[in-house]
């Protein structure tokens, strides 16, 4: 199995968006439990932290998502099933949404279109034909609100589908387990 700190997503080709790197998990390595991603109180055990974290992202995908680590580690297992642009996706219309001006929204709001959205896009995500065409009116007056249907239908898709499969796969068992033998020695 291939380290999992030597995974990267690919960056967005063509959008030249600013994306919080941090947030999907771009990084250039090392060492998980060395760096410890949570905004509480950090305990003295920092493999104590990554195993509960870890432990946590069971519980829900907005768990899931609201982790760094957990971020990064989704991302690589959506990566190697050929899906990672609905997380892509998700987190674009994040950053999209706190975008306050409206020059800045029309232009983000097109490359998200251009991106995601059109039939045939670079990055193309699964959602119905009519979700399609009420965001291609929405980004003539964009809003805040313009993908939030798209994004709920991939959010949907992620925790009906993607979610449960990594849960289940070697990618998170391997790591949890990891973490657990860590803390008994």
């Amino acid at each position: 199995m291939p380290s999992l700190v030597t995974l990267t997503p690919r960056e967005p080709q063509d959008l030249n968006m600013d994306i919080d790197k941090k947030t999907v998990g771009y990084s250039s390595g090392g060492n998980l439990k060395a760096r410890p991603q949570s905004k509480s109180t950090q305990p003295a055990n920092t493999e104590e932290l990554c195993f509960d974290e870890m432990s946590q992202w069971s519980q829900s995908l907005d768990r899931l998502l609201s982790s760094k680590y957990g971020m990064k580690i989704f991302q690589a297992f959506l990566k190697s099933e050929f899906s990672d642009e609905n997380l892509e996706f998700w987190v674009v219309c994040e950053d999209y949404k706190k975008i306050k001006s409206s020059f800045r929204m029309s232009s983000r709001a097109k490359k998200i279109f251009k991106c995601y959205i059109q039939a045939e896009a670079p990055r193309e995500i699964n959602i119905d034909h009519k979700t399609r065409e009420v965001i291609r009116t929405n980004i003539k007056v964009p809003s805040s609100m313009c993908f939030d249907d798209a994004q709920k239908i991939v959010y949907g898709l992620m925790e009906r589908d993607s979610y449960p499969r990594f849960l289940k796969s070697d990618i998170y068992r391997t790591l949890l387990s990891s973490t657990s033998e860590s803390m008994r020695t």
